[in-house]
């Protein structure tokens, strides 16, 4: 379909954007992507990227809007903590990120 291929490139282009030791959130790329309140959509398309291409996308700079990671609930959550800390990236004792200082948005 148009419109999830559409979706799909506008989402990874933005992802790749993301500079080391930053984050997003998913309603945020869902946003900037032009498809507003499709947050879940990002999760799962990160979800459903292999494990061939994943070193190649930063899914790990991708959060909730808690400033925390959802990636618990699928087995990844340490593995995407381990990613953000390798970046200088600090989490605070109850595990959420400082979105005020490490979000990221696209310049338009």
């Amino acid at each position: 379909m148009k419109l999830e291929a559409d979706f799909r490139q506008k989402v990874l282009t933005l992802i790749l954007q993301i500079p080391k030791g930053r984050v997003s959130t998913y309603g945020a790329v869902a946003l900037m992507a032009g498809y507003p309140r499709r947050a879940r959509h990002v999760g799962h398309l990160l979800r459903g990227i292999s494990e061939e291409t994943a070193h190649d996308i930063p899914w790990q700079r991708v959060v909730n809007s808690s400033g925390q990671l959802s990636t618990y609930k699928i087995g990844t959550g340490d593995l995407q903590r381990v990613l953000l800390e390798a970046e200088g990236i600090v989490f605070s004792k109850t595990g959420r990120l400082d979105l005020k200082r490490l979000e990221w948005w696209a310049e338009k």
